[in-house]
């Protein structure tokens, strides 16, 4: 059988945006350092003669079968038809696995502890194994990660995890959960919640601590293009474990590190020392896209005229393809983040456009938490003042699909002063839309 050519590596390239003047006596300095791939994606199917034992990339979905998935049996038919949807988008060559999971992971193709390699012939076996999926028991999610994990170490390169649940994980104890996500690594995983039965928190807990995407599917007839959508990003990837490096001189200190863009998400507790003053911080893997990153770094500090390099933001892809035996990381291009001390006031006060931005971004996500938190136990002041600040930060900074969101949970009397009033009747789809894509920002306005 013919293997197709796996996606080419992008081309990377790292851009700093920062003020980089400081009082006298002045320590933190912030940047956003833009990183944006290039010349990756799918290969348009090329064949190749298959290499190893081992496929160049991999993909498991993974369905939950609790008993829930029946209640409306649409939930269950929409799971079998979406996962069949991404099967299709799955290119030849790739290994594959499903898994089906309740109160325990169950292989449901191709069995063996293996990957199929993707081909008409294994995707219509699949589909076809999907028939015999039931719904029944419990939610054990921590169980379904550590086989996904277990499948997905025999693929080399891009290894992605597609994972659908419609409740909560209630035969665990959050303990396990976190257990196996700290177990597990190596691979990216886009969690979805369909219904509303479902925890968002802990959805988006399972999509962050892996490095993918977390969403509501309220409507289970919307499954099969959100899994194909998810299939065909998977797909377009060309690279894995791409690590943020960041270098500090003696004496200066990492405050965070935070993903700014397309979404919210902190970065700062999973660094990984990497070397004297060096500390990597995962950011998953890429196709051809643009990320930004807001750093902030404590410097000593000095006196006017002074200057000094208060940072040095590398990239590194991992050179093993998850092989302990591979070669050593291999570095890519590399910004500077600056710090120069001055007297000219107009200077130092001037806060650059793109930090002054994703500042904001990071306040609208946190806001949007607090406040719905806030509307859940009933405190409706502090409610409405959370959720008014973020309808304010949503219009200054152009957010314009979070602040439609916004919109389903409260009446907007002054957007431009962040006056609201909470809505008496909101459907709790759309609360846990706004819950769950909060962290969702938009770029700078140019």
């Amino acid at each position: 059988m013919a293997h197709f050519a796996k996606s080419p590596v992008p081309r990377f390239s790292a851009e700093v945006h920062q003020n980089p003047y400081l009082p006298e006596g002045g320590r933190e300095v912030h940047a956003v350092v833009t990183v944006t791939a290039t010349g990756g994606g799918t290969t348009g199917g090329r064949p190749v003669p298959a290499s190893g034992g081992r496929p160049d990339a991999g993909v498991v979905i993974v369905v939950d079968c609790s008993g829930s998935m029946d209640h409306p049996p649409a939930k269950m038919r929409g799971a079998r038809e979406a996962t069949a949807a991404a099967l299709d988008a799955v290119r030849d060559g790739v290994g594959f696995a499903v898994v089906a999971g309740t109160h325990r992971a169950v292989e449901v193709y191709p069995g063996g502890g293996k990957l199929a390699v993707a081909g008409a012939d294994t995707r219509a076996r699949a589909v076809e194994a999907l028939r015999a999926l039931r719904t029944g028991g419990g939610t054990a999610i921590g169980s379904w990660l550590r086989l996904t994990g277990q499948l997905l170490s025999r693929a080399k390169g891009i290894r992605h995890a597609l994972l659908l649940t419609d409740g909560r994980n209630e035969h665990e104890s959050p303990q396990e959960l976190r257990a196996a996500l700290d177990a597990c690594h190596g691979f990216t995983c886009d969690a979805r919640g369909v219904g509303t039965d479902w925890e968002v928190k802990e959805v988006g807990a399972i999509a962050s601590a892996l490095l993918g995407t977390a969403d509501i599917v309220a409507d289970p007839a919307a499954l099969t293009a959100d899994f194909t959508r998810m299939m065909e990003a998977a797909m377009a990837k060309g690279v894995a474990d791409v690590g943020l490096r960041l270098w500090t001189p003696l004496g200066a200190e990492t405050v965070f590190v935070r993903q700014v863009a397309p979404t919210v998400a902190d970065l700062t507790g999973r660094r990984r020392e990497s070397g004297p003053r060096s500390g990597d911080y995962p950011t998953g893997s890429w196709g051809d896209e643009s990320r930004d990153y807001h750093l902030c770094v404590r410097v000593p500090a000095a006196g006017i005229g002074q200057e000094m390099l208060a940072a040095r933001v590398s990239l590194i892809i991992s050179g093993s393809d998850g092989d302990p035996a591979g070669p050593p990381p291999r570095p890519l291009p590399q910004a500077l983040v600056r710090a120069v001390w001055t007297d000219d006031v107009s200077a130092f006060t001037a806060v650059n456009p793109q930090v002054a931005h994703y500042t904001g971004q990071a306040e609208l996500a946190q806001a949007i938490q607090q406040g719905i938190d806030a509307r859940k136990s009933g405190d409706t002041g502090n409610a409405m003042a959370k959720l008014g600040r973020a309808v304010q930060l949503a219009g200054s900074s152009g957010n314009d699909e979070t602040a439609k969101l916004l919109a389903k949970v409260v009446d907007v009397v002054d957007a431009a002063t962040g006056t609201v009033r909470l809505k008496t009747t909101v459907a709790e789809a759309d609360e846990m839309t706004l819950e769950t894509r909060s962290v969702k920002t938009v770029r700078v306005k140019k």
